[in-house]
């Protein structure tokens, strides 16, 4: 009799948490993330953002600014005394300004340089129709940052990077995003931590975020001062300026 019973008990304990794992799959944990965000016909109806920040490091310290426009572009400046260095994508290539490595000009961006910028580019984020655009999510359990209980979701992007989001168990906002990129051959491993949560028209934003090497207390921090929506952003903002083609196409023409 005892046997039965408890042979009853744990079939009844491995169905209630066989439930709770069907209740709690991947896609379920990302449309509640995208809920907690604003939800998706919000997010869906921003067609451009500008983020005006502080950036430090350190004792070093900088404006930041970063704009995105749909579909895929980016362009990102940290200003510095009035020199601006600047990376941009615009849906096709990535280029970048280095006046402080004593580069005025711009100049293209390798295929790896770019990949942060293409992932950046994505105004909705990765997590947002993730299968549409190519990468695979799957749940890897529980984990904690800093003390909170946090869903653990895998995203194995489209150009080969993972990236692990670390997802708030009760808000389900994003607190950690740790990131594996292979450049130029080399696995590099960061991680990105997100607070100070506000909200922008209907849409929640973090206006605290640090980012650096995996495991390094060295980090890039930015605090926000301003994030504004669907501000006017002309196409060409994005893409490279023609100086560089035609200072090459010039002594052809002579």
């Amino acid at each position: 009799m005892f046997r039965f019973e408890k042979s009853v008990l744990s079939f009844a304990v491995v169905a209630l948490f066989s439930g709770v794992a069907a209740a709690q799959s991947v896609d379920d944990v990302i449309a509640n993330n995208i809920k907690a965000r604003g939800g998706l016909d919000k997010i869906k109806a921003v067609h451009s953002v500008r983020t005006t920040s502080k950036l430090s490091q350190g004792s070093f310290r900088a404006a930041y600014v970063q704009e995105n426009k749909r579909p895929e572009r980016v362009r990102e400046e940290a200003i510095i005394q009035g020199l601006a260095q600047v990376q941009a994508y615009d849906g096709k290539v990535g280029w970048q300004i280095s006046p402080f490595g004593g580069r005025k000009d711009p100049e293209l961006m390798s295929q790896d340089d770019t990949k942060t910028l293409v992932i950046d580019a994505d105004i909705d984020g990765p997590l947002v129709d993730y299968k549409q655009k190519g990468h695979k999510a799957e749940l890897a359990g529980h984990d904690s940052v800093e003390g909170t209980d946090c869903y653990k979701v895998k995203l194995s992007l489209k150009n080969g990077d993972v990236r692990y989001y670390f997802l708030d168990s009760d808000s389900f906002l994003e607190l950690k995003i740790e990131n594996q990129s292979n450049i130029r051959g080399t696995v590099q491993y960061t991680e990105t931590y997100f607070g100070d949560y506000e909200q922008v028209n209907g849409i929640y934003y973090p206006f605290a975020v640090e980012t650096g090497d995996k495991g390094s207390d060295s980090r890039i921090k930015f605090a926000v001062e301003k994030i504004e929506q669907d501000v006017s952003l002309d196409d060409a903002h994005f893409s490279m300026p023609a100086a560089k083609a035609e200072a090459k196409a010039s002594p052809a023409a002579k």
